[in-house]
């Protein structure tokens, strides 16, 4: 590996420092470096071009940050965990120096995962992907949206309530579970359609084939919300159409450790423990 992006957590004062020496440490080794805050997107992407690797120092929502980054090139991500749960992070922080060396010598191993498309009706900035959920929601007023759903062109069901997920099989543990889905195992292609606490209309969870796409229309007469993985956050209009399909890009992401079993470590993860 020639070029490595290194995009970290801006408020966490750990991530400063551990930047600081995995730089060190990569150009010792002869690696052009590039470092960015994960929250400056725009940054981030006008550097990608021509990089390896990218290392996400942080949790799991830097790891979200850096695979917005990259899309819709297939460079891998490592993430180094700094957060609580890290189910998508390889590294602790206390190994990273020493695995380093192995994954620059091409020792690991590519853990693929689905992505949404999203395309929000007259947004000209469509696409829109998501590794773990597209979200919509009610705005700022304390409202019920109702949200006309259908599955290649059939109606399904009209929605009533806080919104409405749909998720991957990375975000099924994320918060689609929260709000009382399935988990699906991350290599899974399947994704998820679910209420967000529903009044008086459909509570249950569809699990949908790679192969559909999901139409969602809003209406309300407040302001409702569009979330992206959780920091891409648009405001919608009564009337606005959001279509969602599995996407055609994967995030990567490279792995050092030897592939485990998911269900083994499931438990320890769900409850924020390495």
């Amino acid at each position: 590996m020639k070029r490595i992006g290194i995009l970290y957590h801006p408020m966490i004062e750990a991530a400063h420092s551990l930047t600081e020496k995995l730089e060190e440490f990569l150009a010792s080794m002869g690696v052009s470096v590039w470092l960015c805050s994960a929250w400056e997107g725009e940054k981030a992407r006008a550097q990608v071009n021509n990089t390896d690797l990218i290392l996400s120092i942080g949790g799991d929502g830097t790891i979200l940050r850096a695979a917005q980054a990259v899309v819709p090139s297939l460079i891998p991500i490592t993430g180094i965990n700094l957060g609580k749960l890290g189910f998508m992070t390889e590294l602790s922080a206390d190994e990273a120096m020493a695995k380093l060396p192995a994954l620059l010598a091409g020792e690991g191993w590519i853990d693929e995962r689905a992505l949404l498309e999203a395309e929000l009706s007259g947004e000209k900035s469509s696409p829109f992907y998501a590794l773990n959920d597209v979200v919509i929601a009610r705005g700022a007023a304390a409202r019920t949206v109702r949200i006309e759903a259908s599955v290649d062109g059939e109606a399904l069901t009209t929605y009533r309530g806080d919104g409405v997920i749909v998720a991957t099989a990375t975000g099924s543990t994320g918060y689609s579970l929260a709000a009382g889905g399935p988990i699906l195992h991350p290599q899974a292609k399947e994704f998820l359609l679910l209420p967000i606490l529903p009044h008086l209309s459909s509570a249950y969870t569809l699990v949908l084939p790679s192969t559909v796409v999901v139409t969602l229309r809003v209406s309300a007469a407040y302001q409702a919300s569009l979330s992206i993985d959780g920091h891409i956050n648009l405001t919608l209009s009564s009337g606005a159409i959001v279509t969602v399909k599995h996407s055609s890009i994967r995030t990567r992401f490279l792995r050092i450790h030897p592939e485990t079993s998911f269900y083994g470590s499931l438990e320890k993860r769900l409850k924020g423990k390495q």
